[in-house]
């Protein structure tokens, strides 16, 4: 059993009522218990809404709702704003945490209490961090080296919105999400605005092994990619690594003057 009266889960969520149910579900299974729970809910419609009630009443968390959807940024920001404990485990609601979530938790919890530094624990992400400084049981440090050219444009990648905890100051360190545009751009400056800050960040490096995410056929990603994004040809990706690197080396220049 866990239990971390110091961390809030925030959950963002839209239109993914049985995704949540399942996360919160695991939670529960899992005996990981927080100060509280949090979810910021993005004007989902009333068939989703009507489930988030009756969610509440058994998960007993903090419902946060807007009249109309005003996009990831704001729905992230209007839920940290509501965190009254130290950390906050941010998560949207289509992750399901495994058997070792709860200890790599604990762990990570510790590293932000001894290390007054760390900015963020990440357990999470779609490829492996190009370059960690092994620290213990699975966690690396995240060294982000501007000149490494061979390390691609991954390795801009020090902050995600995917799983991680944190700092709930963090808007105090990073500034806020940014409002009314599109959420993949939102999650590109944000990744800008923590980079620019030199962050110091822990990374679990089996990718895998603690979270999944669960994209269902009832309840699909509500994300949709343009052909860009998802055209994996020889050509197309190779244009697009050279783009990225050079666009993502500007922005961070760009970010830093800015201070």
């Amino acid at each position: 059993m866990y239990k971390f009266d110091d961390i809030t889960l925030l959950v963002t969520h839209y239109n993914r009522s049985k995704s949540l149910r399942n996360l919160l579900e695991t939670f529960s299974k899992l005996k990981i218990s927080f100060g509280n729970i949090i979810v910021s809910d993005d004007a989902s419609n009333q068939v989703h809404l009507k489930s988030l009630k009756k969610l509440k009443e058994e998960f007993n968390f903090d419902l946060l709702n807007t009249p109309t959807n005003k996009g990831l940024g704001n729905n992230i920001n209007k839920g940290q704003d509501a965190v009254k404990t130290p950390y906050t485990l941010y998560i949207q609601e289509d992750f399901i945490p495994k058997e070792k979530f709860g200890e790599k938790l604990n762990l990570a919890f510790q590293f932000m209490q001894k290390n007054a530094d760390l900015d963020l624990v990440r357990f999470y992400a779609y490829f492996k961090y190009p370059h960690l400084r092994d620290i213990k049981e699975g966690f690396g440090e995240v060294i982000f080296k501007f000149y490494k050219i061979w390390q691609g444009y991954r390795k801009f990648y020090v902050y995600s919105d995917h799983p991680h905890l944190r700092r709930s100051n963090f808007f105090e360190r990073f500034g806020r999400y940014a409002e009314g545009i599109k959420s993949d751009r939102t999650e590109y400056k944000m990744m800008m605005q923590v980079l620019s800050k030199k962050p110091r960040v822990y990374f679990y490096e089996h990718i895998t092994e603690l979270i999944d995410q669960e994209n269902t056929v009832e309840e699909p990603s509500t994300v949709k990619r343009n052909f860009w994004r998802n055209n994996n040809s020889f050509l197309i990706n190779g244009l697009r690594e050279i783009y990225r690197y050079l666009r993502f080396n500007t922005d961070l220049l760009i970010y830093k003057l800015k201070g």
